[in-house]
């Protein structure tokens, strides 16, 4: 039996001991993108060979020269920057986005930009998903997710406003981690809403996204082997946006029952009412907001624009201040209900999305499993291993308590051992 393929933390020290050779490596992984990116378009642009493995003698911080993709919603000198459309060239940036800086600095090789929807939103990239053919990869996180799903870069670097890091990973299979509002910058991304946008992580598995996020971060995050918790794990009865999908409680039940033979104390419990009034605060906020960050394109290039982006921000634009403030007071007020509430258990599972990724490239699927918790600022991973009915990857959410990303990152990677053992 071939033994699976090292961990980016195993590559990583073995970079570190000399005993890999970052050349070979890089060759190796460039090989794999030429194969497959005619497919899967998860790339927008790329470094050529010769100019990656030129960069890798100054990269040494954690990362040691491995890559990294960057959502092209992110400002790049060394790349074309177009946010998923057709109304900016293809030039790069006249200065990088902080996000940029961090990765060097933790010693990560940005090889290239990943895709992303119309300004993040809703319409459609041209990236297929690796792990369920014929479906689509999500949004707007796109190439992110299908980048690490497939195998092409350990690490990839997407943002989320609704659902656009947790969705896409469910979608493909990987591991996606939402942080806790603002651990990551965000300033050089093109804005959609300026009290939303969070900046996330993809990786193969959670270890790998919790050593990911330390690198870049500089917090302690990484996990270590110390013996599990016996976890409180809260699991909503019902949820006020929807009802679950035969997939969704496919995976629940599949994700209660690993967790309560590892031990866990899988407890139900009903969502407090406040949880719908952030749910429609997001919507107002997000409206609100991005009526106003992308004036310039609805102003000056309506016609540029997608019709679902275009109609969205028409319809924004009723959107009051009046209603934007109330809707304001109604998130601090549930952010601080919610460090309340987490005190009756360690983190929250849910469906990390209504269903397995929708049947063809018209839809990006929907966020309503995810935006409440984004408004609210709480870490957030999705956590692979679970499928749908017809078999396609299923994603579970472990939601933590305010600021408690590591407990957050512990609690998923537990429910991870355990969906690996069952």
């Amino acid at each position: 039996m071939k033994p699976p393929a090292p961990s980016a933390i195993e590559t990583a020290a073995g970079l570190a001991a000399g005993t890999l050779d970052a050349t070979s490596l890089l060759t190796e992984s460039f090989a794999r993108i030429d194969a497959a990116e005619p497919t899967l378009r998860a790339f927008t642009a790329r470094l050529d060979l010769p100019t990656a493995l030129a960069q890798i003698p100054a990269l040494t911080g954690p990362l040691r020269g491995l890559p990294v993709a960057l959502k092209d919603i992110f400002d790049t000198r060394d790349f074309p920057t177009r946010y998923g459309s057709a109304l900016y060239p293809t030039e790069p940036a006249r200065v990088d986005a902080a996000m940029v800086g961090v990765i060097r600095r933790a010693g990560g090789l940005l090889i290239g930009k990943s895709s992303t929807t119309e300004f993040a939103f809703l319409n459609p990239t041209a990236t297929l998903n690796p792990n369920a053919p014929g479906r689509t990869p999500g949004g707007s996180s796109a190439g992110s997710a299908a980048a690490v799903a497939a195998g092409l870069v350990p690490f990839a670097i997407g943002t989320q406003t609704g659902g656009s890091v947790i969705r896409p990973a469910s979608y493909c299979g990987v591991t996606g981690f939402k942080p806790s509002f603002g651990l990551l910058p965000t300033a050089g991304l093109k804005c959609f809403s300026w009290s939303l946008d969070t900046v996330g992580l993809f990786a193969a598995s959670v270890p790998e996204a919790a050593w990911f996020a330390q690198a870049l971060s500089g917090r302690a995050l990484a996990l270590d082997a110390a013996p599990p918790k016996p976890w409180v794990v809260g699991v909503p009865e019902a949820y006020p946006w929807a009802e679950l999908s035969p997939s969704a409680r496919q995976a629940l039940e599949a994700g209660s029952q690993a967790l309560k033979a590892a031990g866990a104390d899988m407890r139900r419990i009903t969502l407090p009412g406040w949880i719908k009034d952030v749910f429609d605060a997001q919507d107002i906020i997000q409206g609100y907001e991005v009526w106003r960050s992308l004036a310039w394109e609805v102003d000056h290039h309506s016609d540029a624009l997608s019709d679902i982006l275009r109609n969205y921000l028409l319809a924004a634009r009723n959107i009051t201040p009046a209603a934007y403030e109330a809707a304001q007071r109604t998130a601090s007020e549930g952010r601080k209900a919610c460090a309340d509430w987490f005190e009756g258990f360690d983190v929250l599972m849910t469906p990390s999305a209504p269903d397995e990724a929708p049947a063809g490239y018209g839809s990006t699927g929907a966020a309503i499993f995810n935006r409440a918790w984004t408004l609210l600022g709480v870490p957030c991973v999705n956590v692979a291993g679970a499928t749908g009915v017809n078999g396609f990857p299923m994603g579970l959410q472990i939601i933590g308590a305010p600021h408690a990303d590591r407990a957050c990152l512990q609690a998923a990677a537990f429910l991870e051992r355990a969906l690996n053992v069952a």
